[in-house]
């Protein structure tokens, strides 16, 4: 049987739409690539990644978390000048504080208002999610099976932010697919038209250096809308599978570490369910979280760079959370892990 070019596209594009069937076909041998001058570039030189790029070009892949075309001029306001009142403002103007805030209490009609939201800062722990990511890719695609040793070492990745997990799984899984994994059409996770995102290019320990980010030089980087927007494909069960979505949920669930974001929801909406990954590294401080409750939901992300940045982020979660739930009834019945 003969294929037209437009159905071989479409067959392609099936096939290409998550990073498997061509995942481990060229693993390695990648040189450490200079930081560019100009943002729309090839980020990586590896043919899987090439191969999707043109693909997209050809047949665009729908964005499944279009955030930044949802902004809300209100809740906007309502930041900014929550971030006022908090003497945060100044940290914003130079750069030292990025803030994405995203109302899903209407699912399909997410309100979004940010800060710095395509501002890359280092992360610290924060992009294991990215880890956590890939690895369910690999398990989806048989690379990699979910046994309870792989489910243990994800979990402690995640709730107890282990470095040696991390650096296991990463190790199991491949930089260099975690990369495709980022840079995929299907998520964007890492996007050079919206200053890079999620990227991990090194171990959690002091050697075993990959590849920096392209465009920011970071080992370990995120900007404050790419996590959103890693929580939002997540709620609407478009992260590998809504299977995986939800196994993926579990494991950011119960967080064992009591700062930042949680220190400040144990004070004003302690029952609420949440999803969360938190990142510290000298003045470094990060912190992301879906939160679910009283019939509203919302996502937070913060990153600082600042050494009063972990006291910036329990002042900005209470009041955040206040915006959302002003008035109402914060009590849950924890509906994710039922």
């Amino acid at each position: 049987m003969t294929l037209d070019r437009r159905t071989f596209v479409a067959a392609l594009a099936a096939l290409l739409a998550a990073p498997r069937a061509f995942a481990d076909s060229v693993e390695g041998g990648e040189e450490s690539i200079p930081v560019p001058q100009e943002k729309d570039v090839d980020v990586i030189r590896d043919p899987v990644v090439e191969m999707m790029r043109r693909l997209d070009e050809i047949a665009p892949f729908e964005d499944m978390a279009p955030l930044w075309s949802e902004r809300d001029a209100g809740l906007q306001a309502k930041v900014e000048a929550l971030v006022g009142r908090l003497g945060l403002t100044e940290a914003v103007k130079h750069h030292q504080l990025g803030l994405a805030f995203v109302d899903i209490t209407e699912l399909a009609s997410p309100r979004v208002a940010s800060l710095n939201g395509d501002v890359m800062m280092y992360a610290a722990s924060l992009p294991k999610i990215a880890v956590l990511l890939a690895a369910f890719e690999k398990i989806a695609e048989g690379k990699m099976r979910l046994t309870p040793e792989v489910e243990g070492s994800l979990t402690r990745m995640i709730r107890e932010s282990s470095n040696a997990a991390a650096t296991e799984m990463m190790h199991r899984v491949g930089k260099e697919y975690i990369a495709r994994v980022l840079l995929n059409p299907r998520y964007r996770l890492y996007d050079p038209k919206h200053n890079g995102g999620l990227w991990v290019g090194k171990d959690y320990a002091k050697a075993g250096l990959w590849k920096r980010d392209p465009l920011n030089n970071f080992s370990h980087g995120a900007t404050a809308m790419q996590v959103a927007r890693f929580y939002y494909l997540l709620e609407t069960g478009n992260l590998v599978t809504p299977e995986y979505s939800k196994k993926m949920k579990q494991v950011l669930s119960h967080t064992a570490i009591d700062h930042k974001f949680i220190k400040g929801l144990h004070l004003v909406n302690p029952h609420a369910a949440t999803l969360r990954k938190s990142g510290t590294w000298r003045n470094y401080h990060s912190d992301s979280v879906l939160v679910e409750g009283g019939g509203h939901a919302y996502i937070a992300v913060a990153l600082a760079h600042n050494d009063d940045g972990g006291t910036w982020l329990p002042q900005l979660i209470i009041g955040l959370d206040e915006l959302i739930y002003r008035g109402s009834n914060r009590w849950t019945r924890r509906r994710w892990f039922r």
